[in-house]
């Protein structure tokens, strides 16, 4: 599993900013947990996604670890809401 440079607890910390910010612009109501798992499982998703299109990552580091996990939480999210309907 690639982290794009950050530890572990680093990694906890920023997929649940990532997912409270991803809950917050897509309205849906998570817990705390869900937004740590979101965030996480969303950076490592879009991690795939952009290495199979050959795009690359936006970066090592927190500031990239948080936009990915930000993006691929939403996509979550918003494929989520696909399923369900």
């Amino acid at each position: 599993m690639h982290l794009n440079g950050v530890g572990w607890i680093a990694a906890i910390i920023i997929g649940g900013l990532a997912g409270w910010l991803a809950e917050m612009v897509m309205k849906s109501n998570t817990g705390i947990f869900m937004n740590i798992v979101l965030g996480i499982v969303g950076a490592i998703v879009l991690n795939a996604i952009l290495q199979a299109l050959n795009v690359g990552v936006f970066g090592i580091g927190w500031t990239a670890y948080l936009i990915t996990g930000f993006i691929g939480a939403c996509l979550l999210i918003w494929v989520g809401r696909l399923v369900r309907r």
